[in-house]
C-alpha cells in the first residue's frame, strides 16, 4: 500500500513525525510537501495535490494535516473519489473504515498530538471495509451525487 502525506505550515511538524513513524514501520510513504516550513502556504494546495495523486493509484491511502484538520478535509472531499474524515479518536477511525471506506485521514495539529495520531493511524490502517451491502449501497448513492 502506498501512503501519500501532505500538510500546510500549520501541520508541518506533525506531518514529518507521522512520515518518519510510518517509514520506521516499513510503510511506503510519499511526502507531497511542504518540504520546508513556509508560513504563507495554503492547505488547499496540498489537499488538491494529494487528491490528484490518488486519482489513478490503486491501493493507496492519504494523510492530510493542517491546524484543525477541517480545511484539508473539506478540500479533499471536493474530489469524488476521496472519502476523507477528520480524525480525533481511534473509535471514529475504525468506524470510518468499516462503514464509510475512508481513504484519507485528516489531522489537526492543534488538537491531536503525535502520540494520539500514531494510535489513531494504527487503527485506521489495519481496519478493513466491512463490505456489508448497506454500506456499499450508501457509498454508491454518494458517488452518484456527482
Amino acid at each position: 500500500m502506498k501512503i501519500f502525506i501532505a500538510s500546510d505550515h500549520a501541520g508541518f511538524k506533525l506531518k514529518n513525525q507521522i512520515k518518519n513513524f510510518l517509514q520506521d514501520n516499513d510503510f511506503v510513504v510519499y511526502d507531497l510537501g511542504p518540504m520546508q516550513y513556509n508560513p504563507k502556504d495554503d492547505y488547499s494546495d496540498y489537499a488538491k495535490k494529494l487528491a490528484e495523486k490518488m486519482k489513478n493509484e490503486k491501493d493507496t491511502k492519504g494523510i492530510l494535516i493542517c491546524s484543525s484538520g477541517v480545511g484539508v478535509c473539506i478540500a479533499a472531499n471536493k474530489f469524488s473519489y476521496i472519502r476523507a474524515f477528520n480524525a480525533f479518536n481511534s473509535k471514529l477511525a475504525a468506524v470510518s473504515r468499516k462503514e464509510d471506506n475512508t481513504n484519507v485521514i485528516c489531522f489537526g495539529q492543534k488538537f491531536v498530538s503525535f502520540k494520539k495520531a500514531k494510535k489513531i493511524l494504527k487503527v485506521w490502517l489495519k481496519t478493513k471495509f466491512s463490505n456489508k451491502e448497506r454500506h456499499k449501497r450508501r457509498l454508491k448513492k454518494i458517488k452518484n451525487y456527482d
